[in-house]
């Protein structure tokens, strides 16, 4: 139930609530205001464009890539039977998962953006990595149905655990225990093995009480949460914003398919709506603040293009600026040795001045020291040349 696919309906078939089943018949239903309780339901792939892999994806999926931890299945690095008995794994996806170090998508701020607006009912989220709490989604407004990262806890005596603690241990790739009972502690992320979190089944009605439903990025293959969108009115419209079509959606006279990215799917929403430029500004707010990026909080966003082109200029300039340390410092070594290579005045003892008394002996030696000075400065060529910089 509600992870298979039902047949379409036909295009012959009109509409009831909305005014026609296309993205400018829902923008009408919200705008005209009958659009007041919206449930949000996602997936993990709302989150894929902010770097983070999905579960199921062949070759790109998290499940696809845990093979350097060793673990006997893929899943068990989520089984709570195999944590007991060896959490280093988790422990090191942690490490790569913890939240701080994602930008939450466009997509994310969407759901932000219904909240500001007083449009959202509830979000329901599959999603462990806390981007919409980053986007500005309050607590309350959130049922994360398969836990998070938002919360820790002994997995034994069920005391609650510092987030700074576990941020700690995370960081220091070490594993955190209770300081109660010295029981293991994680994230309160549903393994498989453990219960669903009670909030999930005490708003289960909500979806009922929706006038719209938003699906997205989300396969709908994983119960009980698959079944969320089968509990929505069958008068109540529901748009999937998804890469393919999951479960029952397109089914109804009311349902609206906007298949393809989630970004591409919202921001064509949002435009819809008339909302585009404020949902911009929002997501522009989730952008990551260094001291660089303070200073510069007043340009645009860039696309790939233009942030791979700034990486491009910066290693030319990078490139520019050791050739010319290179060519200082072939110039400065020249002068050193040019430097050495300037004969030191000769001190004659008496003896050598009494042997060189007439003038054509004097010639003599002096045709001697000249002859003697041209093998010095052929040697200092020739270090010059072995002391040049190779580039």
């Amino acid at each position: 139930m509600g992870n298979e696919e039902s047949t379409p309906i036909d295009d012959s078939v009109p509409s009831r609530t909305l005014s026609s089943r296309s993205i400018e018949g829902l923008a009408e239903h919200i705008k005209n205001g009958s659009a007041q309780r919206i449930v949000v339901m996602t997936g993990a792939g709302i989150s894929t464009s902010a770097g983070i892999p999905d579960f199921r994806s062949p070759g790109t999926g998290l499940y696809a890539n845990l093979a350097r931890l060793n673990l006997p299945y893929a899943e068990a690095v989520f089984n709570i039977s195999y944590f007991r008995e060896n959490p280093e794994p988790f422990y090191t996806l942690a490490h790569e998962l913890y939240p701080g170090k994602f930008r939450p998508t466009i997509t994310h701020s969407f759901i932000y953006l219904l909240q500001k607006k007083g449009l959202l009912l509830k979000l329901f989220t599959q999603n462990i990595d806390c981007l919409e709490r980053e986007a500005g989604v309050t607590d309350e407004n959130i049922i994360e149905a398969h836990g998070s990262f938002a919360r820790q806890s002994c997995i034994d005596c069920k005391l609650p655990y510092s987030a700074d603690e576990l941020k700690k241990h995370i960081d220091e790739k070490t594993i955190p225990r209770c300081h109660d009972c010295k029981g293991l502690v994680k994230p309160e992320i549903v393994f498989f093995g453990e219960a669903l979190p009670p909030a999930f089944f005490q708003s289960r009605d909500l979806p009922g009480e929706a006038d719209l439903a938003i699906v997205m990025g989300t396969s709908l293959t994983v119960q009980p949460f698959a079944s969320l969108p089968m509990l929505v009115r069958e008068s109540t419209p529901r748009v999937l914003i998804n890469n393919d079509r999951a479960g029952d959606l397109g089914s109804r006279a009311d349902d609206v398919l906007l298949l393809g990215d989630c970004d591409a799917g919202v921001r064509k929403l949002a435009a819809a709506c008339g909302w585009l430029e404020e949902l911009e500004e929002l997501w522009k707010a989730t952008a990551p603040k260094t001291a660089d990026q303070i200073a510069k909080s007043d340009e645009p966003l860039k696309d790939k293009n233009e942030v791979l082109q700034d990486e491009i200029d910066q290693l030319t300039k990078e490139v520019d600026e050791t050739l010319n340390l290179a060519k200082w410092h072939e110039a400065t070594v020249r002068q050193e040795l040019a430097a050495r290579a300037e004969p030191a005045p000769s001190t004659k003892s008496n003896d050598q001045q009494t042997s060189l008394k007439t003038d054509e002996e004097t010639e003599s030696t002096s045709g001697l020291k000249e002859d003697a000075s041209q093998p010095q400065n052929d040697s200092v060529d020739h270090l010059q040349d072995s002391e040049k910089p190779k580039m």
